[in-house]
């Protein structure tokens, strides 16, 4: 297996020429951020992943986390790995400085995030969880339990973990049983025993922390059926002190791990609430709003787990493109007698450049959210927040869900790059499929993200978010036209090239967003028959609009004589390929969108 090497080029032309660096740090509490500072953040956050995550990944893939009576034992060398994290203050990049983080912006840390996932997935787990837990008790926790638990949880001395679901619910959480009661006493004060059992808890139970807070959702007796009856609770393994230090242990116990396909280092727990007296819980915000504030995690979570499908990606290429450089097979079919490094061989080069191709496009569109989510929550005018957070709210289901079906594709043909030897083990690239194949499930399936986009994102508003950022990808496509007309070069011709396959599949897109909306209202089985369709016709056009993007950036770069000509020209050449394999997709999609439906509903229950 190959180590991880962050790409860093590409990340910075990213944030500087499509996210837009330079806006955000002209906005409120981001004045400190700059070029510099930010390529320091990334050359250090990079020694970090390759030095110490990414030589763990392979060795503790293979050891897995074991559990014994109750307690969990990471793999070797999680621990020391986590307290240099910690250390290293990568914990606390996105917490308020109130609070000991350092309040960077999104934008910053979505890359460091990305580099630490493509390093070790296991190990990234744990803090992605914890932000999470954090996000949710900073807008919607009181003062007293903020003061008690957030801080320590920015600092990585506590851990925090989301606790959904439930045997019985799945993904329907209106069926979930954990039951919470109002108590009191004199040591605790006021708060709810808890009783019910969670699963697929990522990181419920580990030794990398003195103490866990699990966010819990239960009902209270009284509370009304399904999801408006759900309520939202801190539960700590270890009670906490009125000196702030934990204490004695609360009634909650980690039963099992699962045995899993991939992602074998992150213990997913099954836990217990409960057998005794009552887990004490303590109340976030108001009864009967849980799903709601659980809705602040997944959000978060959603964008994150969408970055993994970005970063296996990006492991995965590195790994296939080094066994392609060095695996010596077959003569060149232009001539030759002597075998050459497989690289050489057009399918070959095929493969790597559909990696490639589709790991760039993704970059590009998360690291774009990431930059829309901090103009939606940090820009001055309240107009701009409102459309910033509007793309941001269109576009997460997309980079969750179009990215992690991408992101197994590009592991699978990492595989076949490697061919009979991918499927071996030893050479690590099945590792990153196992581990890659969680992604599309994690906090809700594609099919739940896509009914997402279709249903809330599209049909609520009339497509008019959608329409909106379609007028902006219409401007690129003109941009595309005017660079076009040189046809003399061969940057020129490019352009020109991807502009007919850009046109062509956002008019695609256009005619689903028209066909969802008049067709949502009278069949709406019809409409969410083709959501997942939709989605990916969805990530493809937004991933063409980067490259294309991308590409007239490279172009002006290369006409001014700027910056480094051979990436540049590689830029263009890449989005040239997204556009020739991947948006000539986007048609195709349209027509299964819009007159595939009556098949997937054609068949009667008994006749399968």
């Amino acid at each position: 297996m190959t180590e991880y090497r962050a790409p860093l080029r590409d990340m910075q032309f990213v944030l500087k020429e499509l996210a837009g660096l330079d806006e955000i740090a002209k906005l409120p509490g981001c004045e400190e951020v700059n070029s510099e500072l930010v390529g320091q953040i990334l050359e250090e956050a990079a020694k970090f992943a390759s030095g110490v995550l990414s030589p763990l990944n392979k060795t503790a893939d293979q050891e897995g986390s074991r559990w014994e009576n109750g307690a969990v034992r990471t793999p070797k060398g999680f621990k020391q790995a986590y307290l240099q994290f910690v250390e290293g203050g990568w914990n606390a990049m996105q917490a308020p400085p109130e609070y000991g983080g350092q309040g960077l912006p999104k934008i910053v840390t979505t890359p460091v995030i990305e580099m630490f996932k493509s390093a070790n997935l296991s190990f990234s787990l744990c803090p992605m969880l914890t932000a999470g837990a954090v996000e949710a008790l900073l807008l919607r926790g009181s003062e007293q339990l903020k003061n008690i638990y957030v801080k320590k949880m920015v600092g990585g001395v506590w851990t925090g973990t989301m606790n959904l679901t439930e045997p019985q619910a799945g993904s329907d959480l209106a069926l979930v049983k954990t039951r919470a009661v109002r108590s009191h006493d004199d040591k605790n004060g006021d708060h709810y025993r808890i009783h019910g059992q969670k699963i697929f808890i990522t990181y419920g139970e580990h030794d990398l922390a003195e103490n866990i807070v699990h966010m819990v959702l239960a009902r209270t007796p009284d509370a009304p059926e399904g999801v408006r009856g759900i309520s939202m609770f801190v539960v700590p393994k270890f009670l906490v002190g009125k000196d702030g230090s934990p204490g004695l242990r609360n009634d909650v116990k980690c039963a099992s791990i699962e045995h899993k396909l991939g992602i074998h280092a992150s213990p997913t727990a099954v836990m217990i609430y409960g057998e005794k007296e009552g887990a004490v819980g303590y109340l976030v915000g108001e009864e009967n709003r849980g799903l709601e504030y659980m809705f602040i995690m997944m959000n978060a979570a959603r964008f994150a787990v969408g970055l993994e499908g970005v970063s296996i990606s990006e492991r995965a290429y590195q790994q296939a493109l080094g066994y392609a450089k060095e695996r010596i097979q077959s003569r060149d079919l232009a001539g030759g007698g002597s075998a050459v490094p497989i690289i050489r061989h057009p399918d070959v080069r095929r493969m790597l450049m559909s990696m490639k191709a589709q790991t760039e496009a993704m970059r590009a569109l998360a690291y774009v959210v990431a930059a829309a989510m901090d103009k939606g929550m940090r820009h001055p005018d309240k107009e701009e927040r409102a459309r910033n957070q509007a793309f941001a709210d269109l576009l997460i289901p997309i980079v969750k869900g179009w990215s992690t079906e991408t992101g197994i594709e590009v592991a699978s043909t990492g595989i076949q790059v490697h061919g009979g030897m991918g499927f071996i083990e030893e050479t690590g690239a099945a590792q990153h499929l196992r581990d890659a194949r969680i992604t599309t499930i994690y906090e809700g399936t594609t099919g739940i993200q896509a009914n997402d986009l279709v249903g809330r994102k599209i049909a609520r508003d009339g497509g008019a978010t959608a329409k909106e950022v379609m007028k902006a990808m219409r401007k690129v496509e003109a941009e595309l036209g005017a660079a076009g007309e040189d046809a003399s070069t061969s940057p020129g011709q490019d352009t020109a090239t991807i502009r007919e396959a850009f046109s062509a599949a956002l008019t695609a897109a256009e005619e689903c967003v028209s066909w969802i909306v008049i067709t949502y209202g009278s069949d709406i089985k019809a409409a969410h028959a083709g959501a997942v369709p939709f989605l990916k016709l969805m990530g493809i056009v937004c991933g063409g609009w980067q490259m294309a993007r991308a590409a007239l950036v490279a172009k002006r770069r290369l006409a001014e004589g700027k910056g480094d000509k051979s990436f540049h020209e590689a830029k263009i050449k890449t989005a040239r390929f997204y556009a020739d394999h991947v948006l000539t997709q986007a048609p195709a999609l349209r027509n299964a969108i819009v007159r595939g439906s009556g098949g997937v509903m054609a068949l009667a229950e008994e006749q399968f």
